[in-house]
């Protein structure tokens, strides 16, 4: 027999969980725009990816806050953050950790590497050999990594924010397939514009500390619990079978569509749905749009398809193809 006095817990409201959730977003959104200045498609998707749980490659010519924006972001975050900078000579102890003889216990003790965090800074990771690169396929797929027999887990959530320099090609190792596949997102910071630039050099030169604005005001705005949190409530967002068939017909189009040697695999498909919930979090809906599919189409396929060779040489890049076959694929009207 219960008391009737006795409090009755209340279950939480799922709709004020999602408003308190896209509020965070919303709240860290503006905090991030403070550090990158006109790059505001850029900060979203990022968000997209982290509320989502996937990792990005950034990929723009040098300048233009590929590393200050994971910095910001990892400023913002009340967790744990490591940066990697990338270079030919690097081992993949480097990374994930190794093994050492304690001269006073006369035994091994595991040494865990810069990859046990929460935010990983891969800087320039296309200047390091396969061997190195390699490293970071166990522990982006898996979340663990696997040190003299012992698999360890490393902290939740766990995301990989890596950067490359598309203009050099001496000295640099592309990235092989198989890990291309495991970022969720692959991101272009481009140019800001005229006016973004002014407002840019304005706020930098009133500094006499650097080249770039400063992310010291920067403060902590969420801890690891409330991105699980948030990744727990987008992943539970509604999602119609017509966009989760849209998601997977756009996928498979990579596949039939002329002028691509190499279409986009089932984990794409996956990352449209995933990230679309995110998108929707992030905008404050309660289920997932087909424009929340459109809009995480290019940075989720960019760097899963390959152009044919007469195509390469014709100048078409892989963006115009793909807007093209956005055209082509039909979306449902819900």
């Amino acid at each position: 027999m219960t008391d009737s006095t006795s409090p009755v817990s209340t279950p939480p409201d799922p709709a004020a969980q999602r408003q308190r959730a896209s509020q965070l977003a919303q709240a860290l959104r503006q905090a991030l725009s403070k550090a990158l200045i006109g790059q505001s498609s850029i900060i979203d998707d990022v968000l997209t990816a982290l509320i989502a749980g996937g990792h990005v490659l950034i990929e723009g010519a040098p300048g233009l806050g590929k590393t200050l924006l994971v910095r910001a972001l990892a400023r913002c975050f009340d967790g744990s953050f490591a940066r990697i900078q990338f270079t030919p000579d690097l081992m993949p102890s480097d990374i994930t950790g190794h093994a050492v003889y304690d001269l006073t216990t006369e035994q091994f003790k595991l040494r865990k590497g810069p990859a046990f965090t929460h935010l990983l800074l891969a800087d320039e990771i296309n200047r390091a050999p396969a061997k190195t690169q390699a490293a970071l396929l166990e522990v982006m797929q898996e979340r663990q990594i696997t040190l003299e027999g012992r698999a360890l887990p490393v902290p939740q959530p766990f995301m990989v924010l890596a950067t490359q320099n598309p203009i050099e090609q001496e000295g640099t190792y592309p990235l092989p397939e198989a890990e291309l596949d495991r970022f969720m997102f692959k991101l272009y910071i481009d140019y800001p514009s005229e006016e973004d630039e002014r407002l840019l050099v304005r706020q930098v030169t009133r500094s006499t500390r650097s080249d770039m604005l400063d992310i010291i005001p920067l403060r902590p705005l969420l801890q690891a619990k409330d991105i699980l949190a948030m990744q727990k409530i987008a992943a539970e967002l509604t999602v119609d079978e017509q966009v989760l068939d849209y998601a997977v017909r756009l996928t498979r189009a990579t596949r039939q569509g002329a002028g691509l040697a190499l279409g986009a695999g089932p984990r794409a498909s996956i990352a449209l749905i995933r990230g679309a919930r995110a998108r929707a979090l992030l905008r404050g809906g309660d289920f997932v749009l087909p424009d929340d599919i459109k809009q995480c189409a290019l940075p989720v396929l960019r760097h899963r398809v390959r152009l044919s060779p007469e195509l390469e040489i014709d100048g078409l890049s892989v963006d115009r193809l793909l807007r093209q076959l956005l055209d082509q694929v039909p979306a449902p009207r819900l």
